[in-house]
């Protein structure tokens, strides 16, 4: 991407012109999306990027907590890797998210240091109507388009944790209430209770992870 020149403005301006030394919406390339650094979550669409609101103190205990839940299990049964955002995914060409936990199982694919796909994501819901609408809606079928096996999803606004798993090519949706066991099948004994998971997001009162 070239560099233009920018003048100075006047304090109490919007900082528009950092916008110049980005390329149009429409016309952003992987290269130019995974030379970001540092701040908001960004993710790439067919040459567009979507800036993601800054996720909460309770939304990121909710995702340490499972974070650690599940590297205990996956490293302890020797199956693979777990990651936690940021981490781009590429679901497919000029397609990128950032899920929230990544699993990758051995010998899994990638990109310029960046996964192809993935085994498992975990997503926590974020407040907003547009977030939720983006992680209820549509992340499901992106996820399933992408060809991911199965896909956590954490509502704290519901208590609910619902799994998305691929069957004949497309998800089929169980969902768990705060008193059931969230199970998974990429993971065959891989159980979480739900209640601790949701009270998590109180903070270092929370029931301690179990170990597996």
């Amino acid at each position: 991407m070239t560099t233009p020149e920018v003048t100075k403005t006047d304090p109490g301006e919007p900082t528009w012109r950092i916008a110049l030394f980005y390329p149009q919406q429409g016309g952003w390339t992987e290269a130019d999306y995974l030379s970001l650094q540092g701040g908001p979550l960004v993710e790439y669409d067919n040459g567009c990027v979507e800036v993601l609101d800054m996720p909460t103190k309770e939304h990121q205990r909710i995702v340490q907590f499972l974070f650690v839940a599940f590297q205990q299990f996956v490293l302890s049964h020797r199956l693979g890797e777990v990651f936690i955002a940021p981490l781009p995914v590429r679901l497919w060409p000029r397609k990128f998210r950032e899920p929230d936990v990544i699993f990758l199982g051995s010998g899994r694919e990638e990109t310029d240091g960046y996964p192809d796909g993935a085994d498992l994501v975990v997503e926590v819901v974020s407040p907003g109507a547009e977030n939720r609408r983006r992680d209820i809606e549509i992340k499901p079928v992106e996820y399933s388009k992408a060809g991911i096996r199965e896909f956590w999803l954490v509502d704290p606004e519901s208590r609910m944790v619902t799994i998305h798993r691929s069957r004949d090519d497309r998800y089929e949706s169980i969902r768990y209430d705060e008193h059931a066991t969230a199970k998974s099948t990429v993971l065959p004994g891989f159980e979480l209770p739900v209640a601790p998971v949701l009270a998590a997001a109180a903070g270092p009162s929370n029931p301690v992870v179990p170990r597996f």
